[in-house]
């Protein structure tokens, strides 16, 4: 597996397709949320597996602090370590930016992935 930055408008659009398969079709989150204006700030990552996109994440910055965001994985792909390396990803690229903390924001069903990637829950559900 080989994790890319999205850089280009064919690697954004890729980017945006995974993000719309896994949560505006699956998860049914309305696209106008799934897609917002950090997404031209951010800075997005593709995991590719056989020369396949299968996942995808960005990052933002703010504060000094790295946000991990849109962290998805394709359904036949999930549970083989393609979440892992995008958060390690992201992690990596925060660190070359200079920022030292990164947080994210989990849904409920993932909550224990992010706690064995090393995260602990910081709020209350929302």
């Amino acid at each position: 597996m080989q994790v890319v930055q999205a850089l280009d408008e064919k690697a954004l659009a890729t980017v945006f397709e995974i993000r719309k398969i896994v949560f505006v079709e699956e998860q049914k989150v309305s696209a106008a949320e799934e897609f917002d204006e950090y997404d031209i700030i951010c800075q997005h990552i593709l995991l590719y597996h056989e020369g396949h996109a299968i996942a995808t994440g960005r990052l933002r910055i703010f504060d000094n602090i790295a946000k991990l965001e849109r962290i998805c994985v394709l359904a036949e792909f999930r549970k083989s370590g393609a979440g892992k390396l995008i958060i390690e990803a992201l992690e990596k690229m925060a660190k070359e930016l200079g920022i030292t903390q990164a947080k994210l924001n989990a849904q409920t069903q993932a909550r224990g992935f992010y706690e064995k990637a090393g995260y602990v829950k910081a709020s209350e559900e929302f």
